[in-house]
């Protein structure tokens, strides 16, 4: 499986693109790279929705310089992994638990064979809340998870248990495939910069969206039907008090202080029930952290290169990463 190169987008050296099946025979586009000296662990990125490999290569990049082997994959019906439906910019999925499949299936094919230990995780958005689920259920092979911006609930959702009667209602009736009202074929990627909620960045906007541009297979438009039921589904679960609690797998939030897209309320409810964890608000920054301007990235980078890998014993990792964040915000700028 190819990856796609731009001029303002090249690939850290050496990437090993490769195609892998999960359980249910879905085709799961992956890539790795390996430091060039000893590793320290591997990071899996597990990406939010509509993203994709390429988008990544930076984050990548930044990881190899830490030492830390990567992985970075394409969650089904994205990027330039398989589909549910005929048409490629949906991004259909019926049920959150089929993304476990991939993680399981990324474990056994990637990881095992070919990642040293420890192994953490990197999840964005609706990769957060699916290292959650999993993390939860006592599956997770992760040694530390680190959450940008995870998705817990939706922000300024109005009336939320009408729409989510709504659209359980027009799933079951057969309109799942459909993409969700007002909603359409365009990646959101290409609209204009200054109506974006996701990045104060331009540069790095722009970057994506000549990524799409030269391959417009790894667009996503807006999301269906079916797969909002199926996120609603998965979002559920996190409003149960014991859920955070019970998550053993210790856990470093960092949330956007101008989040406009995932609820920042639902994340610091959640992140602070959790007995292995930590929450870190960025002010000022957007949804797609890693996206950001500098500014905001440095503080993002403090905080995890105090946790990953970090001390030995979890909470004082995660105390590190409190105070290695406070010394980022401090640093005098020119």
């Amino acid at each position: 499986m190819e990856l796609v190169f731009t001029p303002d987008n090249p690939a850290p050296p050496g990437p090993v693109a490769s195609t892998i099946r999960a359980a249910d025979g879905m085709a799961i586009r992956v890539a790795r790279w390996h430091p060039s000296g000893p590793s320290r662990g591997t990071v899996l990125v597990c990406q939010g929705r509509a993203e994709f490999i390429e988008k990544y290569f930076e984050v990548a990049r930044e990881l190899l310089e830490r030492d830390l082997t990567v992985v970075v994959f394409d969650w089904r019906g994205q990027g330039l992994s398989g589909r549910e439906l005929d048409n490629s910019r949906k991004g259909h999925i019926d049920d959150f638990l089929l993304y476990e499949r991939d993680l399981e299936a990324l474990a056994a094919q990637v990881l095992e064979p070919f990642c040293p230990k420890p192994w953490f995780a990197l999840g964005h958005s609706m990769g957060g809340a699916i290292l959650l689920s999993q993390s939860r259920a006592g599956r997770s092979p992760f040694e530390r998870l680190v959450l940008c911006a995870p998705l817990i609930d939706i922000h300024g959702l109005r009336r939320p248990r009408a729409a989510r009667f709504l659209v359980e209602a027009l799933d079951i009736v057969g309109l799942g495939g459909m993409f969700a009202p007002g909603g359409g074929a365009t990646a959101a990627i290409t609209r204009d910069f200054k109506t974006n909620i996701l990045t104060s960045d331009e540069a790095r906007y722009r970057r994506m969206a000549n990524v799409v541009a030269a391959s417009p297979a790894v667009g996503l438009g807006a999301p269906t039907i079916g797969w909002i039921n199926a996120a609603f589904r998965c979002l559920r679960q996190f409003e149960d008090p014991e859920f955070a609690p019970r998550t053993t797998t210790p856990t470093l939030v960092i949330a956007a202080g101008d989040e406009r897209l995932v609820s920042l309320p639902a994340i610091e409810r959640f992140a602070t029930r959790l007995k292995a964890g930590l929450l870190i608000v960025i002010p000022h920054a957007r949804h797609e952290i890693l996206m950001e301007r500098d500014v905001f990235r440095e503080q993002f980078w403090a905080a995890f290169d105090a946790f990953v890998p970090g001390a030995r014993d979890e909470l004082a990792a995660l105390e590190m990463a409190r105070s290695a964040i406070d010394g980022a915000r401090g640093k005098p700028r020119i």
